[in-house]
C-alpha cells in the first residue's frame, strides 16, 4: 500500500510541475529566467521557514549537508538548462532534459549498487520513444532526429549536463531520505536553489549571458505564487517524503509524465494545440509506466527482488 501511495504522490507532482510551463512561459516575457528561479525558490524557503524553524534548530550537520547537496544539484540543473537555452532550441532542450530518465538507472547502479529490473529498462525505452515524438513538435519526426544527431552544440552539452544533474538529485533523494528527516532537507534545498538563482542571475548578467529584467504584473505574480507554493514547497515535500518508497528508476519513469501533463494543462490554460505526434508520444510514455507497474507487480507476486535482475 505504501508503494501505491508513494507512486500516486509522485504522479501528483508531475501534474503540479506540468502546470508551471504555461505560467512560466507567460511570465518570462517580463522577468529573466534565473532571476525568476531565484525569487521563486527564495520565497518558498521564507514561507516554509516558520513551519520548520523548530525542527531546523535541532537538525544535525549531516542533514544540513544532505539538503545542501540536493539543493546544489537542483540549482545547477536549472542553471545549465537556462544557459543552454541561449545556444540551442527549446525543442532539443526539452528532449535532452528528458534523458535524465536514462541516467537514473546508471547512477542508481553506481551509487546505490542496485541494478534496475529488466522491465524498467524496457519501460525507459518506451519513454524515450515517447519523448522523441513529443519533442518533434508535430512537424517532421525524422527531421528532428536528424537535427538531434547532426548538430550537437555547446547548448546541447549544457542541457545534457542538466539531465545528469537532475538524475543525481533523484538518486540522492533516495539515499538521503532513508537516513535523515526530510523536512529540514526540503527547506535547505529550497534555500540553496533560491540563493543560487539570485547570485547566478547577477553573474550571468555581468558576463552578458542573461539580461536582467523585472516588470511586476499579474502574469509574474501568479507564476511566482504558483511555483513558490505548489511547484516548490508542496512538490519538494511530496518528492522527499514519498520517493523513498519506490526505486529511483521507477520514480524517473513516473516523472516522465511531466511533459504530458504540461501539454494537457497548456491546452486548457493558454490554448496550445497538442499535435498528433505529441499524442503518440504521450501514449508511448503511458505504455512505459504501465509496463513497469504491471511487470513489477507480477515480479513481486513471484517473490523476486525489486532491485536486482
Amino acid at each position: 500500500m505504501k508503494k501505491y501511495i508513494g507512486e500516486s504522490a509522485l504522479l501528483l507532482n508531475t501534474i503540479i510541475w506540468g502546470g508551471t510551463f504555461a505560467l512560466i512561459k507567460n511570465a518570462l516575457t517580463d522577468i529573466s529566467p534565473l532571476l525568476f528561479l531565484g525569487i521563486r525558490f527564495f520565497i518558498a524557503a521564507v514561507l516554509l521557514l516558520p513551519f520548520v524553524y523548530t525542527v531546523i534548530r535541532k537538525t544535525n550537520k549531516n542533514t544540513f549537508i544532505a539538503g545542501a547537496v540536493l539543493g546544489l544539484f537542483y540549482f545547477l540543473g536549472f542553471a545549465t538548462q537556462t544557459i543552454g537555452l541561449n545556444y540551442t532550441t527549446a525543442t532539443k532542450s526539452g528532449f535532452i532534459t528528458g534523458t535524465f530518465v536514462v541516467f537514473i538507472p546508471i547512477l542508481q547502479t553506481i551509487i546505490e549498487r542496485r541494478i534496475p529490473r529488466w522491465y524498467n529498462i524496457v519501460s525507459i525505452f518506451f519513454v524515450m520513444i515517447g519523448l522523441i515524438f513529443l519533442s518533434s513538435g508535430g512537424d517532421n519526426l525524422f527531421q528532428f532526429i536528424n537535427e538531434l544527431g547532426s548538430d550537437f552544440n555547446f547548448g546541447d552539452f549544457l542541457t545534457l549536463l542538466c539531465a545528469i544533474l537532475f538524475a543525481f538529485q533523484v538518486v540522492y533523494v533516495d539515499v538521503f531520505t532513508k537516513k535523515y528527516d526530510y523536512m529540514p532537507m526540503v527547506f535547505i534545498q529550497l534555500l540553496i536553489t533560491g540563493l543560487g538563482g539570485l547570485i547566478g542571475s547577477l553573474i550571468l548578467s555581468s558576463v552578458g549571458l542573461e539580461i536582467v529584467k523585472f516588470n511586476l504584473n499579474s502574469n509574474v505574480i501568479i507564476a511566482i505564487i504558483y511555483t513558490s507554493v505548489f511547484a516548490s514547497i508542496i512538490a519538494t515535500i511530496l518528492q522527499l517524503k514519498f520517493q523513498k518508497v519506490v526505486t529511483p528508476t521507477k520514480a524517473g519513469i513516473i516523472y516522465s509524465f511531466e511533459p504530458i501533463m504540461a501539454a494537457i494543462l497548456a491546452f486548457f490554460i493558454v490554448g496550445e494545440k497538442i499535435s498528433k505526434f505529441g499524442m503518440f508520444g504521450g501514449v508511448f510514455i503511458v505504455i512505459g509506466l504501465l509496463l513497469s507497474e504491471i511487470l513489477e507487480n507480477r515480479n513481486e507476486q513471484t517473490g523476486k527482488s525489486d532491485y536486482f535482475g
